[in-house]
């Protein structure tokens, strides 16, 4: 069968850098536009080049990037009210940015037109038609019917007015957009298909456009795409204002491997999304969704013994799709929830032999840790120290003889307040004795230790810290309560999560660092081989 191609447009960029707390630099937005270039994303909204100088800048800058077949758009409102077209700052700035498609959003909602641009409704369809047939001259035009759905169910003839002047003056693509994010699936196909059938009669493609404000964005993009929608315009992540855009991830992963008949970025690999996903995240210095479907950490992990036992005889009991379809893993994790099943999966992974009273004791030690305030379910890299320990096949690389950290020095100078610490380690027969200043007492342990092994264990220049998380287990007991901190570290290939409890908060700070850095050294010499 014959797949229908479903063109994808991207605007992480703009409408995404609109969300709270979400900022791009100018390089921030050229790595993401040649990442979602990479995949196969078919359209890359860059932003509004009168709106700052940055974005004029991603203009210039991105015309010197191979981005193969994906096309760059410029966005941008219709022209002032009582100006021409030609004349406009913000139509002459669109054309400026030389950008091979221009999107141009205009007001479909009769209560907007009036209310908000203070215009008669014969003026908005001028506004409309004037500045899509100016900007027609230069690029392809994606007009965006702001409000769409609102406006239709407020005045349905008047809603379709409005596309079909930007059709009449040239627009290629009409985007209906539910930019408040309140209509629902069988109203969007229901409008979505009335939308087209009127259009007929003119020579254009339709997208949706459709906000998370109900928590419906995918479904709603989903419902529009089975009315006829050719095009979804969305964000990675589902990032923006208020509630968010449609996560586009969701979207194409929905479409290419639950739907039938569709295809999207080319029919390309959905391997890459994953990643992407991270990327997007780690750039705009948000924290992941653990619970996002198909990339998040969560979306294949598994708590429940019965689950997993499960899972080891037939995956698709507990999994819709297989992880490695969107470039995701399968998690086991362990608790005091968990059974032999559990234990079996995750020793399996680390190559460990099948040998059911270690299983057993594991398990029980697992229960003991948690008691205590233990959560291995992020901490995977310590619970495959533990599995060693308890295999006897654990051979530490250094020993802790003794360290300490004096917090609170202030260089009046800097007007900045520094931790130092001292350590002492046992490096086979020999002895180091270091010390280093940081930020913090963590980040001065951090620097400490990566001093004092530098010379033994060059590849950890290759390992740095990314999060460090602090929890108070029982907040009952006060001050003498007990710390959780959890520590995700990565290198170029991979990340791991290490975790320490302590009712000293730097002492269970240290065994997570110490357990980070321990498996990275395993993690190199398992892959350095004989």
């Amino acid at each position: 069968m014959t797949s229908k191609s479903i063109l994808i447009y991207d605007t992480t960029l703009r409408d995404g850098s609109q969300g709270e707390g979400v900022s791009f630099s100018l390089q921030d937005k050229l790595n993401i536009a040649e990442r979602l270039a990479e995949i196969g994303v078919d359209f890359i909204e860059g932003g509004y080049p009168l709106s700052n100088e940055k974005d004029v800048a991603f203009f210039q800058e991105i015309k010197k990037r191979d981005l193969g077949k994906t096309k760059v758009c410029a966005f941008g409102m219709t022209r002032r009210k009582r100006v021409k077209a030609e004349e406009d700052p913000g139509m002459r700035a669109l054309v400026a940015a030389q950008t091979p498609c221009i999107t141009l959003v205009g007001k479909t909602w009769d209560y907007h037109a009036t209310e908000v641009l203070n215009v008669t409704l014969d003026e908005n369809l001028a506004l409309i038609g004037e500045s899509a047939e100016f900007l027609g001259r230069s690029a392809e035009v994606i007009y965006d019917a702001e409000h769409f759905f609102d406006g239709f169910n407020a005045n349905p003839e008047y809603a379709i007015k409005t596309l079909q002047a930007a059709a009449s003056a040239g627009a290629v693509w009409l985007s209906l957009c539910d930019t408040n994010g309140g209509t629902l699936p069988d109203r969007i196909a229901e409008v979505t298909a009335i939308a087209i059938k009127e259009l007929a009669d003119y020579n254009v493609q339709f997208g949706i456009h459709c906000h998370n404000d109900c928590e419906l964005a995918v479904a709603n993009s989903i419902a529009a795409v089975d009315a006829g929608a050719t095009q979804v315009q969305g964000t990675i992540n589902g990032i923006g204002e208020r509630c968010g855009n449609v996560d586009l991830v969701s979207v194409m992963a929905n479409l290419a491997l639950k739907k039938q008949g569709y295809s999207v970025l080319g029919g390309r690999s959905l391997q890459p999304l994953t990643e992407l996903s991270r990327f997007v995240y780690e750039t705009a210095n948000l924290q992941w969704r653990n619970s996002q479907p198909f990339v998040g950490q969560s979306a294949f992990a598994h708590k429940g013994g019965m689950h997993v036992h499960a899972i080891n005889k037939a995956a698709k009991t507990y999994e819709h799709i297989d992880p490695v379809l969107v470039g995701n893993e399968r998690r086991i994790l362990v608790s005091e929830l968990s059974g032999r099943s559990n234990i079996v999966a995750v020793a399996n992974r680390y190559n460990i032999k099948n040998d059911r009273e270690l299983m057993d004791k594991v398990l029980a030690e697992v229960v003991r840790l948690e008691n205590q305030g233990y959560q291995f379910e992020n901490a995977g890299a310590s619970f495959d120290l533990l599995v060693k320990r308890l295999a006897g096949t654990f051979k530490p690389h250094f020993e802790t003889i003794k360290y300490r950290v004096v917090a609170g020095d202030r260089d009046s100078e800097a007007s900045a307040v520094y931790a130092e610490a001292i350590i002492k380690l046992k490096v086979g027969d020999q002895l180091w004795f270091d010390a280093a200043e940081g930020h913090g007492p963590v980040n001065a342990l951090d620097a400490a230790l990566r001093k004092a092994l530098a010379d033994d264990f060059p590849q950890l220049n290759q390992m740095r810290l990314i999060d460090y998380k602090v929890r108070v287990v029982d907040s009952g007991a006060g001050t003498a309560a007990s710390t959780r901190v959890n520590i995700e570290s990565c290198d170029d290939k991979e990340s791991w999560g290490t975790i320490g409890v302590s009712e000293n908060i730097i002492e269970a700070s240290w065994r997570a660092l110490v357990d980070a850095v321990e498996y990275k050294l395993h993690k190199a010499e398992i892959n350095s081989g004989p």
